[in-house]
């Protein structure tokens, strides 16, 4: 994967964003500054990208703070990623550990609840024929306790919006309950008859309690969104047993660097990205790849940081440390996914720009209406002008695409599938058709014995000793093949004296006191046995294996043919598996390769692809891809050499295979840790799935305020109706998108995010959101204030 570049985003950390408008403020804001190149905010994680090479950080904190947002934390490219936090996915940086309260996250709702339930107390027991209520100040104590105590926040948060110019969540919330609360204490003070007046102070509490009881759950349910982030930062050891000398001396991970030998003993997590210089083992690489099974590791072999060595020690020579390594790169390219904006994004952007003082302008005629031309008292339109502002947050339109794209880009990752930005994750959803290279991507990429036919009267296994014996001492790719497929039957090579190589035709050695020889056709044709090509069985199966590409040679005795060896490229596992998934998913597949026609039809058919072209060259496969995107098709490439580059930048979405060429997976969408090709289909579906939550999101949160506000503005909503509404319409968009959590794909392998553990937060939230929702509603059963 690709290195950070220089002029990689600044992240900043922002504090006080509550809703769509806020994002839109930062980013106006921010843009504006001299040398800043682009702004992406995301109201999910609470972050801002910035594209400002040379501008200093103190410009860009001093910009935010004139918007009346505060900067948290600043993470610059090449630092360790902070990873999540705990604020709804902000970094967890020192300078945000620090702005964080002493008090636990839920104490000011506990508080809220413990000081307006005597308020609604009243309301709950009247129709059991309990008729009580709180002397009027007393209620005056518990809501401006309440409203300037609790609500302090969104006081703050809107003023600093009205002076920026801007409206934002927080000052409808503030302009609403301070309503409802200095009416009733109008109220209470120029009361003069008999008894109690109808008073609005639960109104207020009540509201105040519900929004921060639903920003309460929301944020729970952001950092459960986060949780891929948190489980990668997770997997790096914070030390390492690094060989100085004679010695084997634990030091922090910082001071670790490249070139030194780490031990790794059985049990451990792997501390650094390394070359296995001494030692066997297993190693479970699942929380990394995805991949199921633990993977055989010897002298040579790369390791990863953060996979787990399973049962034999292993000293490794540290080949990247700190944010070079593997593990680094994939917590960068998930954060960046998490951070960017779906093109879709932009359409709420546009809506939530105009948002707050379009409903400033509805309350305000609600108001008129009500008190001017339906006549109604100063109370009544007060009371709904107030349910018109609280009803009409915009929180769930700015939440619905980030989160989605948090949760689907976790989700992809946990299964080792990383995609690069929102704008892939949305586009691949769109997909109808997907290439693949042949070579390395639907095949293993180097030969394997692939056929072996004994002529009459021989034994197969016999035939394989020999050849083995034959071909141990060449470093020849077909010799290789040779040797692996007898280790691999658990056949012992047998002993072969003066063994020589015929150049361009094979080899030759003395195997119990006769010559034999392993060679082409050409060496066969020399000796004059084309003859014994003849045969029916051997001749028959050599003309089918060339047909199909393979690579033909024959085990020859003096004058006499033993038997027949076929190489060829094989076909990864679980491939024809991932074509049937692609298929299932209504996507053509196609095959674009260099080979000859015989070894790709070969492997199409076996594989069940709709189209293949062979014979083509690097340059015409972009030039495929791009006719079938000029015919109205969305292209997927999928391949993992240099020669793929080109068809990857012309395809909708580029796939690359982990362990490929560099310029294959910097210029990919999407990269594939691990060689399982089920995992194209993964991200496909992962991306339907995700775009899906993206639309149900975005019409659900549109759809409550086009349904909502007329409903406040009608009074067919009480005020403490709409507070609950309006807390729970941020929630249900977040806890929706969490949904995504429970997807399972084709490649069936444990999930990275195995190690958090089954998170039960979001039925926790559920309830505590139909709590919520109950409450509200138990109180609008008071009497009508109209």
């Amino acid at each position: 994967m690709p290195a950070t570049p220089a002029d990689a985003p600044i992240e900043l950390t922002i504090g006080g964003m509550t809703c769509a408008s806020c994002v839109g403020r930062v980013e106006k804001v921010l843009a504006k500054q001299p040398g800043v190149q682009s702004v992406t905010v995301n109201l999910a994680t609470e972050k801002a990208h910035v594209q400002a090479p040379g501008v200093p950080i103190e410009q860009l904190r001093a910009a935010s703070d004139t918007s009346g947002y505060t900067v948290l934390a600043v993470h610059e490219p090449g630092q360790p990623s902070s990873g999540a936090g705990e604020s709804g996915g902000a970094g967890a940086s020192n300078a945000a550990a620090a702005a964080r309260p002493a008090w636990p996250a839920w104490a000011p709702v506990a508080a809220g609840v413990v000081l307006t339930l005597p308020l609604v107390l009243p309301m709950l027991v009247e129709p059991f024929g309990i008729h009580w209520m709180l002397d009027g100040w007393v209620q005056f104590v518990l809501a401006s306790l309440v409203q300037f105590g609790l609500g302090w926040r969104f006081y703050r948060a809107g003023w600093k919006a009205l002076m920026a110019g801007t409206g934002n969540m927080d000052l409808l919330v503030a302009l609403g309950t301070t309503a409802a609360w200095g009416l009733s204490l109008a109220m209470l003070l120029t009361h003069r008859g008999h008894g109690m007046p109808h008073l609005y102070f639960e109104a207020s509490a009540s509201i105040v309690t519900l929004v921060l009881l639903g920003k309460w759950l929301e944020a729970r349910a952001k950092r459960q969104a986060t949780d891929a982030i948190r489980a990668l930062n997770a997997l790096q050891p914070t030390t390492a047993r690094v060989v100085r000398g004679d010695a084997v001396v634990d030091l922090p991970i910082e001071q670790v660097r490249v070139g030194d030998v780490v031990q790794v003993r059985p049990g451990d997590r792997i501390a650094v990205d390394g070359e296995i210089v001494r030692g066997r083992s297993q190693v479970d690489e699942s929380l990394v790849t995805g991949e199921s099974l633990p993977v055989a590791k010897g002298e040579g072999d790369h390791v990863t940081g953060g996979s787990i060595n399973a049962d034999g020690e292993l000293m490794v020579r540290t080949t990247a440390i700190g944010a070079e390594t593997t593990l680094a790169r994939i917590v960068r390219m998930v954060e960046s996914a998490q951070a960017g904006k779906a093109p879709i994004q932009r359409i709420a952007d546009r809506v939530s720009a105009i948002f707050v003082p379009i409903v400033l302008a509805i309350a305000a005629l609600t108001f008129l209406g009500w008190w001017l031309w339906a006549g109604s008292s100063l109370e009544v339109a007060i009371v709904y002008a107030v349910a018109v502002l609280v009803i009409a947050c915009p929180c769930a339109l700015g939440l619905a695409t980030p989160t989605a794209i948090m949760v689907g880009t976790g989700v992809a990752a946990r299964r080792g599938i990383l995609i690069k930005d929102a704008e892939a994750l949305e586009v691949a959803h769109d997909i109808d058709v997907v290439a693949f290279d042949k070579t390395g991507t639907l095949t293993e990429g180097h030969p394997a014995l692939v056929a072996l036919e004994p002529a009459a009267g021989e034994s197969r296994d016999r035939l394989l000793a020999i050849a083995a014996g034959l071909q141990q001492a060449s470093s020849h790719p077909l010799a290789r093949a040779v040797v692996d497929a007898a280790k691999r039957d658990g056949v012992d090579p047998l002993a072969v004296r003066d063994a020589a190589a015929l150049p361009g035709r094979g080899v030759q050695g003395t195997v119990d006191g006769r010559v034999l020889a392993l060679g082409s056709s050409r060496l066969l044709d020399e000796r004059g046995l084309a003859a014994g090509r003849g045969e029916d069985g051997l001749a028959a199966t050599a003309q089918r294996l060339e047909s199909e590409g393979r690579t033909t040679a024959w085990l020859l005795d003096g004058d006499r043919v033993l038997g027949l060896f076929g190489f060829g490229d094989p076909i990864k596992p679980h491939a024809k598996a991932a074509m049937q998934r692609l298929t299932d998913l209504g996507v053509k597949t196609l095959m674009l390769t260099g080979d000859n026609p015989g070894a790709a039809r070969s492997v199409a058919s076996a594989l069940g692809i709709d189209d293949v072209r062979a014979q083509v060259l690097p340059g015409d496969k972009a030039a495929a891809v791009q006719a079938l995107r000029a015919e109205g098709r969305r292209v997927a490439f999928v391949g993992d050499g240099i020669n793929d580059g080109p068809a990857l930048a012309a395809a909708t979405c580029g796939f690359a295979m982990a362990g490929g060429a560099d310029v294959a997976t910097e210029t990919a969408s999407v990269t594939l840790m691990r060689g399982d090709l089920r995992l194209v289909a993964d991200a496909i579906d992962i991306s339907r799935r995700t775009t899906s939550k993206i639309h149900q999101g975005l019409f659900w949160a549109l759809f409550y305020n086009v349904l909502c506000i007329p409903l406040a503005a009608f009074g067919f909503l009480s005020p403490m109706v709409a507070g609950a509404a309006m807390a729970f319409s941020s929630v249900s968009v977040v806890l929706n998108a969490l949904t995504l959590r429970r997807w399972r794909g084709a490649a069936d392998g444990p999930a990275a995010g195995s190690a958090i553990g089954a998170a039960s937060g979001a039925a926790d939230m559920q309830a505590g959101a139909g709590a919520a929702v109950g409450l509200a509603t138990a109180t609008s059963t008071t009497e009508s204030r109209a």
